[in-house]
């Protein structure tokens, strides 16, 4: 299961949205073909690693099957997988965690099991469920996996007064938050940081054959139609008033507009992760000012936090945070430290929230 973890990573950044899944075959104690899955449409990890292992003259009846994730059960883009190894004659599949998609949901072990294959479940499920987390983040809840990424100084600044910002990190740093972008279905961000930055919010640090979605928080649609993040269209923007004019000069430049008001003629927030979840959006990157970050801890939208420090100290300086100031400490927001490490000069932080933990 390990090794099929492994492979399951491989398609970190290409599967979306879809999840990664890996599959290893065993045969008298060797492994005889494995495979992830491809970009969707293409073949899922079972039937890459049932090629893999016939392409090199093997046999798999009587072997073993390792995936990290229940085999489909239905037609989608392509054929089921289970129907792939029961026509395969593999003796046993052993499944890290049961598929929550409501086609599939259990089907594909009964299946299994109807066709006299023995069927093991719950075999690494923890390291299974983080491999997948944003999948299952939207067939549990109906929401995706929200990770918020900051750079901030030791104090927790993340910019100067004269919003100078570039750069507190170090470039390991910068470059490590460009392999979670990568992974990301979508990268979000307010209107204020396109104001202020006018970023691209792409993926450009590491090679990827997939650039993550890019949505725009704009209440009141006040976007420079010029703004790189509308380079190469397919932008989101998410407002909260409509504007006809400035919606077809949108348009114009290949974005989407999506009208979802709240209140105070703010975006409403948690319609908008219900949403996403609906458009097929299973992890999302957050990276934002102090108000939409904010906004966003505020409502229970954010579930963890990937936070880069810098061993600097900036003093009176903008926040990572913009939140009303506390009576008491009943109310502050616990978090507990999943993952601490050393990128470069700085320090990597996932803190993931206490009463959001999957």
């Amino acid at each position: 299961m390990g090794q099929a973890l492994l492979w399951a990573a491989k398609g970190m950044n290409t599967t979306s949205p879809n999840p990664r899944v890996g599959c290893v075959i065993v045969k008298q104690g060797r492994v005889i073909g494995a495979g992830h899955t491809q970009p969707v449409g293409q073949a899922h990890a079972e039937i890459q690693a049932l090629n893999d292992a016939r392409a090199n003259g093997h046999d798999v009846s009587g072997a073993t099957v390792y995936v990290n994730l229940e085999p489909c059960s239905h037609f989608g883009r392509t054929p089921p997988c289970v129907d792939a190894l029961i026509e395969a004659k593999v003796k046993r599949v052993v499944v890290a965690l049961k598929d929550p998609y409501p086609e599939v949901a259990g089907r594909g072990l009964e299946k299994l099991r109807e066709a006299g294959i023995l069927v093991l479940t719950d075999v690494r499920p923890e390291e299974a469920r983080e491999i997948n987390i944003g999948f299952l983040s939207r067939f549990e809840r109906g929401l995706p996996w929200v990770r918020l990424k900051l750079a901030a100084s030791l104090d927790g600044k993340t910019a100067l007064n004269n919003g100078q910002s570039q750069w507190i990190t170090s470039q390991p740093a910068r470059n490590d938050g460009h392999l979670w972008r990568a992974r990301a279905c979508a990268i979000l961000t307010g209107i204020g940081t396109v104001q202020a930055d006018d970023p691209q919010l792409t993926v450009r640090a590491i090679e990827t054959p997939r650039q993550p979605r890019r949505i725009v928080l704009d209440s009141a649609l006040e976007i420079d139609p010029n703004a790189k993040v509308l380079d190469g269209g397919g932008t989101w923007i998410v407002a909260a008033q409509s504007n006809p004019a400035k919606e077809a000069a949108l348009r114009e430049q290949g974005a989407e507009i999506i009208l979802l008001p709240g209140e105070d003629g703010q975006v409403d927030l948690k319609g908008l992760m219900r949403e996403l979840a609906k458009r097929h959006i299973n992890e999302l990157h957050v990276e934002a000012g102090a108000r939409l970050n904010g906004a966003l801890l505020a409502q229970g939208c954010v579930d963890e936090l990937l936070l880069y420090l810098a061993p600097s100290i900036l003093g009176e300086a903008q926040p990572m945070f913009a939140l009303p100031a506390l009576s008491s400490l009943a109310g502050k927001h616990s978090l507990h430290f999943r993952d601490i490490a050393q990128i470069g000069d700085d320090l990597r932080i996932i803190a993931r929230i206490q009463h959001q933990q999957p």
